[in-house]
């Protein structure tokens, strides 16, 4: 199955999702920090989510439940760079479990991950976004419906196309 990002819209299927992606917007050389949403074809890796706010989760896809001490390494000086980590953790990396409702549900992508370049980018989710679709540093953010739709929809070799 294959899915496409244009401008603040993915389209799986016959549904137009709105979206929100980075603040400096699409680039095909995203770096890690600028702020954009890499203009790639990805491959939709597992579910991260938190089980204490998502019931029912429905999706051919991996599903991982959240903890505290789980965090994305998002520090290029790292051999764990855009890696899951647990913390306490060397390294500069966030924090997977949130006060806000963003990494409710996460999925993760293979973005940058083999091989892993450093400085080319980390951590580029499909999230739960803000209410207002405030952009984010570079990930797809969906409203929680439209994501938890999304997962009912993709297959474990579903592909997103940024364009």
């Amino acid at each position: 199955m294959h899915i496409k990002l244009k401008k603040n819209f993915l389209i799986i299927n016959n549904y137009k999702l709105k979206c929100s992606i980075g603040k400096r917007g699409i680039k095909k050389n995203k770096l890690e920090g600028d702020g954009t949403t890499p203009k790639v074809t990805l491959k939709l890796g597992y579910i991260l989510y938190r089980p204490d706010r998502v019931k029912n989760l429905k999706s051919s896809l991996k599903k991982v439940k959240i903890t505290k001490k789980m965090g994305w390494c998002d520090d290029y000086k790292s051999k764990k760079y855009n890696r899951l980590i647990y913390f306490p953790f060397a390294f500069g990396a966030e924090r997977l479990l949130r006060k806000d409702n963003i990494y409710d549900i996460i999925i993760t992508t293979d973005y940058n991950s083999n091989p892993v370049l450093k400085k080319r980018g980390s951590a580029i989710f499909i999230h739960v976004a803000k209410k207002s679709f405030q952009k984010t540093q570079g990930c797809i953010a969906l409203k929680k419906k439209d994501l938890r739709l999304l997962l009912k929809l993709v297959k474990k070799n579903s592909t997103i196309k940024i364009i």
